[in-house]
């Protein structure tokens, strides 16, 4: 997919009109406090464009997953518009509900250069079920529509694509930015391209392990996935987590991956524990020498070596997905090698959203990395080569 041939937010004529843009402020919250703002610093060079362009600027979002049609205060987006507020330097006016009186009466004073935001679009029933007449009143509110919510854009929803039916629509420059950095590197990588997959379910993986066979030089399995491999190959695993049911499409995924001259790398060395606890007894073991009743909870030493190496000299390397339970100390050491390594590497660096984001950050390696996606589903989508519905809907140009 690609948005070359959509039309961007500079594509509009947007001076003295009203121009409703989704967002994704889906942040964190402590308490009403917002623990990152990192998507909200995400959309800035959009909204910052259309203010600078006298536009009036309509923004919406969904924040959590409230109950459908109901407004619950613990999801209401006001502490997003005291932020906006003071990263713009402006007042954000926030609305009292989504496409209610209050939404229409400040949509209709705005001035331009003025800037609103819609109280949470999942507050509204119609919305995850991109029900036509909810698009319609979100259409009725703007004359023209911007999508640069890129971690919906996997969702085919009212305001992400129903309203495109009903007002002329363009990308905003976070989603220019996310599909230029991942397309590329499937489509025109620098190479060797390696791509590193982690995380616990080989199924929830299966389309992207696909798409990346075709496309990769090298591709590095590990966290909870990669025993579903190795059982494949015949190695006893313990009490690990495995597929059963995806054994034999392992197998036939090693076998494509050798005709087409893969590297295809597995962990060679496992940190394994007694129980599924942070503080649970643990060793190190040979992958072929995993005793009865103890399971693989993190990449070895070993492996950990071992995958840093076959990073040297990449040119492009995309990762998504920890190499064991990242979460608990005694187990998030490979995740660290891993996310150490790429970040040395001198690849161009692509972070798919998730455990692999929130690790890169904790690190303090994010600015060492080329481009970190603010969206985990939709960035695995993209991967597996999907349409992602929220970017389809947009004009051509």
């Amino acid at each position: 997919m690609s948005v070359l041939n959509k039309k961007t937010v500079e594509d509009l004529d947007v001076a003295g009109k009203r121009v409703l843009v989704r967002c994704d402020f889906n942040v964190p919250l402590d308490n009403g406090v917002i623990t990152s703002d990192k998507r909200i610093v995400s959309s800035l060079p959009t909204i910052e464009y259309l203010v600078k362009n006298n536009a009036k600027v309509i923004l919406c979002s969904h924040l959590g997953r409230p109950v459908a049609g109901e407004f619950d205060p613990q999801f209401s987006l006001a502490p997003v518009a005291k932020r906006l507020s003071e990263l713009l330097g402006k007042e954000v006016k926030m609305a009292a509900d989504v496409v209610g009186e209050s939404a229409r009466a400040l949509a209709n004073t705005l001035q331009e250069g003025d800037v609103m935001l819609l109280e949470n679009v999942r507050f509204e029933k119609g919305e995850t079920k991109n029900n036509e007449e909810l698009s319609k009143q979100f259409a009725a509110l703007a004359d023209l529509y911007v999508n640069d919510a890129f971690g919906s854009a996997h969702r085919a929803h009212s305001s992400t694509t129903g309203v495109t039916a009903y007002l002329p629509s363009a990308c905003g420059y976070l989603i220019q930015k996310e599909i230029s950095f991942m397309g590329s590197a499937l489509e025109n990588p620098r190479r060797p391209l390696a791509a590193i997959l982690g995380g616990a379910k080989v199924s929830d993986k299966i389309g992207v392990i696909e798409n990346l066979i075709d496309k990769v030089d090298t591709l590095i399995i590990g966290g909870g996935m990669a025993y579903t491999f190795m059982a494949a190959m015949g190695y006893h695993i313990g009490t690990s987590i495995c597929e059963n049911d995806k054994i034999e499409l392992a197998k036939s995924m090693m076998e494509k991956a050798k005709a087409k001259g893969v590297k295809f790398l597995l962990p060679v060395d496992n940190k394994v524990g007694k129980a599924y606890a942070a503080d649970t007894e643990n060793m190190i073991v040979d992958s072929k020498d995993m005793p009865d009743g103890w399971m693989g909870l993190d990449i070895g030493p070993e492996t950990q070596k071992l995958f840093a190496d076959a990073l040297v000299g990449a040119g492009t390397v995309i990762w998504n997905g920890p190499m064991g339970v990242s979460e608990w100390e005694n187990f998030a050491a490979g995740t660290i090698a891993v996310a150490t390594a790429v970040a040395n590497s001198g690849a161009v660096s692509i972070i798919g959203g998730g455990d692999s984001a929130a690790a890169v950050k904790k690190l303090g390696f994010a600015d060492k990395m080329s481009h970190i996606s603010t969206g985990g589903g939709a960035s695995l989508e993209f991967l597996e080569g999907k349409e992602l519905p929220g970017i389809a809907a947009i004009n051509e140009k």
